[in-house]
C-alpha cells in the first residue's frame, strides 16, 4: 500500500462516529483495537509512522497505513491541526455538562451495570434510579440475548428503546463497553451523539475505566 502518505504536521484525533464505534460492542477487532488505545492517550498523538505502530499491534507500515485509512474513510478518525488535551477532572464534576450537550432536551444519564447512576442532568432524582436500575437489566438481558439478535436478525444496533404507538423513543438506553465495564446511556428524546462533547466523554471514561493495554495511557485519571 505505498500509495498511502501520510499528512505532515496533524494530530489524529476519532470522530463522534469513532469514539462510538469505540465502544459500542464488546468485540475487538484491529479497528476498535485502534480506536480505544487512541482514546486512552492523555493528548492527541502527532500522525507519525511510529504513533501509528504503537497504536496498532506493531503491524508492518503498509498494514498500519492500510488500517488508518480503513478508518480514515469510515470517518472514525480526523486529523486536526493542534494537541487536544485529553479531559482533565474528577469524573463527577465533568460527566454531567458533557451528557448535557448530547441530547436536545438535557435529560440523560448514565448508568453502570450494577443499576447505579455515575452522573444525571434534567432527571430527578427518583427518576434516575429507577432508570438506572433499568439499565442494568436491559445490560444484562442485552448480555444473554444480543448473540441472537445480532447474529439471527442480522441487527447492527445494540441499543434498546421504550417507544410510543408510532414507533417513537420515548426513553433510549445505548451500552457503552469500555474495557470490562459496561455502562449505559439513558436519553429522554434525540441523541446527539454527533457532537464532539461525545467523543471528550468516552475519552474521559476510557482513560479512568480501560484496559491499560497502552503504556502511554493516564492511571488514574479522574476519580469517582
Amino acid at each position: 500500500m505505498n500509495e498511502f502518505k501520510l499528512s505532515e504536521g496533524l494530530f489524529l484525533y476519532p470522530t463522534p462516529a469513532g469514539a462510538y464505534q469505540a465502544i459500542s460492542s464488546m468485540e475487538a477487532d484491529k479497528p476498535r483495537r485502534f480506536l480505544r488505545r487512541l482514546l486512552q492517550l492523555a493528548q492527541t498523538p502527532p500522525l507519525t509512522i511510529e504513533q501509528l505502530l504503537m497504536l496498532a499491534d506493531g503491524d508492518e507500515e503498509s498494514k498500519v497505513l492500510e488500517l488508518l485509512h480503513h478508518c480514515q474513510k469510515l470517518g472514525w478518525v480526523q486529523g486536526v491541526d493542534t494537541v487536544i488535551e485529553a479531559p482533565i477532572g474528577a469524573l463527577e464534576d465533568i460527566l454531567p455538562e458533557l451528557l448535557d450537550k448530547i441530547t436536545d432536551n438535557g435529560k440523560v444519564l448514565l448508568a453502570d451495570d450494577q443499576g447505579f447512576y455515575l452522573a444525571c442532568s434534567g432527571f430527578p432524582h427518583e427518576v434516575a434510579e429507577e432508570l438506572s436500575a433499568l439499565s442494568a437489566d436491559l445490560a444484562m438481558l442485552h448480555k444473554r440475548r444480543s448473540g441472537l439478535l445480532i447474529n439471527n436478525m442480522g441487527i447492527a444496533s445494540q441499543a434498546w428503546a421504550i417507544v410510543d404507538a408510532f414507533g417513537n423513543s420515548q426513553i433510549g438506553f445505548w451500552p457503552v463497553f469500555i474495557g470490562q465495564q459496561c455502562f449505559v446511556i439513558a436519553i429522554a428524546g434525540i441523541p446527539h451523539f454527533n457532537q464532539p462533547e461525545f467523543v471528550t466523554l468516552i475519552w474521559a471514561l476510557s482513560i479512568r475505566y480501560a484496559k491499560k493495554d497502552d503504556p502511554r495511557r493516564v492511571d488514574g485519571f479522574g476519580t469517582l
